[in-house]
């Protein structure tokens, strides 16, 4: 009678929150996979689930509730990891049956509470069969991969709770750090979003430690992990781009600058600046230097002109004024950032900035978002205008079908604009040849608040 070789334990995923957390999701399903699991695409097919939760606001605490009830309604076995981890008892409150809690970025723990609810199928015939590499799991398209440089963060910022959630800032090794870009880069991303939490920070709890990298000395900080990265290049010879989130404009950020400048990195820089009234970032705890900012905004686009500045601001912080928030939306206008993203202010569990005086009312957080969104909104419609007519780098993202004439459209994205957050480039007549990845030079025809619309150069 033949042995009959047990089909693998499959495994669901519910990712939820910020590309940090992507990574994770990423790595956890990696190091499953290695031990003989397969992904379910679906909760019919799984034999347990993971939700990778974010509890970084209430609203998304709500949200990582919902998607556990979900997954415990439709497949009933359910391990809890992420950021909500450190709230084990009220997850267990309102869903007793979750087989397992585990915290933020604790992958051993989940990998342990996935075996112990879902034994691999693995037996002492099936470890004699030569397993091959199952590489790593990619939760993003093949073309663009986030590398996480660091963990945790070393601010007390009075609205945030990171740092209760995911610790203080603990750098990965730059050795390793590179080595994984090198391999996603031979594998075919052609496109790397830097992420941390502080990816200027990157190094200060190891004091810039030096490590060997192609037989030199590397620091680990992010001026040497910038200049490293953009050495690489694809296995046929081209740059890819690299994409700075999450920094915090520290000094020698402008040493960066002259790179973009170069070609070697994307000349774009996400910074979360928050606020700019002087007396509102005081009372967030963040530094209050938005005169010398713009200065340096100034500058740093003398040296690279097509640099994007991408941002987000905090509307309705308890104690804004009037005033406070007139003052942002002059500096804007000074500003001229080219993204941004907007919230109004939401109370976290376990910030300090919970008890601060002078709560903004409800109506006045949503007036002061919609003029926010007005004001940025105009600002981006005419930084966009200024480009039609040029012909920009653009990676493809999504090839799509002929239509009734035979044209086939593509969408895609400038290096103004990194995934998920910033606006798209929309192509027509595209050539049948191309494929997701793909960075071909675009003649933009159209822009709207948003978005580019344009044609393949010389089609």
């Amino acid at each position: 009678m033949a042995l009959e070789i047990p089909s693998p334990r499959k495994v669901g995923m519910v990712s939820l929150g910020c590309p940090k957390a992507l990574v994770d999701s990423e790595r956890i399903l990696t190091r499953l996979r290695a031990d003989g699991y397969a992904m379910s695409a679906d909760y019919a097919g799984a034999d347990v689930v993971l939700v990778n939760t974010c509890g970084f606001l209430d609203s998304a605490k709500e949200e990582s509730l919902s998607a556990i009830g979900e997954a415990i309604a439709e497949n009933g076995r359910v391990i809890v990891t992420g950021c909500m981890g450190n709230e084990a008892e009220l997850i267990r409150a309102r869903f007793p049956d979750v087989l397992a809690v585990t915290g933020a970025h604790q992958y051993e723990a989940v990998v342990e509470a996935v075996h112990q609810a879902a034994p691999a199928s693995l037996g002492p015939y099936i470890d004699l069969i030569p397993q091959a590499d199952p590489g790593e799991v990619k939760l993003t398209p093949r073309h663009y991969s986030y590398l996480k440089i660091s963990e945790g963060c070393n601010h007390a910022c009075s609205f945030c709770i990171i740092p209760q959630l995911r610790g203080k800032l603990a750098s990965r090794r730059i050795d390793a750090v590179l080595r994984e870009a090198e391999k996603l880069v031979a594998a075919g991303t052609r496109e790397l979003l830097v992420i941390s939490q502080d990816t200027s920070a990157y190094g200060v709890d190891v004091r810039h430690e030096e490590r060997t990298w192609k037989d030199r000395a590397v620091r680990t900080h992010m001026t040497d992990l910038a200049r490293e990265l953009g050495q690489l290049r694809s296995p046929d010879g081209q740059t890819p781009w690299v994409r700075l989130h999450y920094v915090y404009p520290y000094p020698h950020v402008d040493a960066v600058i002259p790179l973009m400048a170069e070609g070697l990195l994307t000349p774009y820089l996400d910074i979360p600046f928050q606020h700019a009234a002087p007396s509102v970032l005081k009372a967030m705890k963040r530094p209050a230097n938005e005169a010398k900012v713009l200065e340096r905004l100034r500058q740093w686009r003398a040296i690279c002109p097509d640099i994007a500045i991408r941002s987000s601001f905090v509307v309705g912080f308890p104690g804004e004024t009037e005033a406070d928030f007139q003052y942002l939306l002059d500096w804007l206008d000074e500003a001229q950032l080219d993204r941004v993203g907007g919230f109004r202010f939401e109370p976290v569990a376990g910030a300090s900035a919970n008890d601060l005086p002078g709560a903004v009312p409800e109506a006045v957080k949503e007036e002061r978002y919609a003029r926010l969104m007005e004001k940025t909104e105009a600002i981006s419609a005419a930084r966009l205008a200024a480009k039609v007519g040029r012909t920009l780098p653009v990676i493809i993202d999504e090839v799509g079908e002929p239509d009734e004439d035979g044209d086939v459209g593509a969408t895609g994205r400038s290096q103004a604009d990194a995934p998920e957050i910033d606006g798209a480039v929309y192509l027509r007549q595209v050539p049948a040849t191309l494929q997701p990845g793909d960075i071909v030079q675009v003649t933009v025809e159209e822009a709207d608040a948003h978005d580019l619309y344009g044609c393949v150069a010389g089609s």
